[in-house]
């Protein structure tokens, strides 16, 4: 089974929709809910499916940092779940930025779980081995 969450804070200075903004310039979900949190909201979008991905498989090769991507992603699998976390003040201009901790989001990181069988496949399918940047083959998307 695939899951795929992506949660972000909104903070009090923060518009609501630009949050989910953000969100939707790398990733499409099927579900969207708040939660509230102290003094915040946190928004949690979910898809079931991997092509939930593909604008973010699109921008990794657009952005050209394929090699600097796949670090994070493996360094992210735990099981047969891959956890990252995305600067959210770049997603919403349309950048990719990977961050450690959120303490280098300073209005709070996109959080990313992908659950699915084969976290490595999917790895491998966002972020294929480069040569000089330039992927040496595309892996086919992995089956659901």
């Amino acid at each position: 089974m695939t899951k795929i969450i992506f949660e972000a804070e909104v903070r009090p200075s923060e518009n609501k929709d630009k949050v989910i903004s953000a969100i939707s310039n790398f990733f499409d979900f099927e579900t969207l809910r708040e939660e509230k949190s102290d003094d915040n909201i946190i928004i949690i979008a979910e898809a079931r499916t991997l092509k939930s991905l593909m604008k973010f498989h699109k921008a990794l090769r657009d952005e050209r940092i394929l090699d600097s991507a796949r670090k994070y992603l493996q360094k992210g699998i735990n099981g047969s779940i891959i956890f990252f976390m995305l600067n959210k003040q770049a997603a919403a201009v349309g950048r990719i930025s990977f961050v450690d901790s959120e303490k280098e989001s300073p209005l709070g990181p996109i959080k990313v779980t992908i659950e699915y069988r084969d976290p490595q496949a999917v790895v491998d399918w966002l972020t294929p081995r480069t040569a000089k940047g330039v992927p040496l083959w595309e892996n086919p998307m992995p089956q659901e």
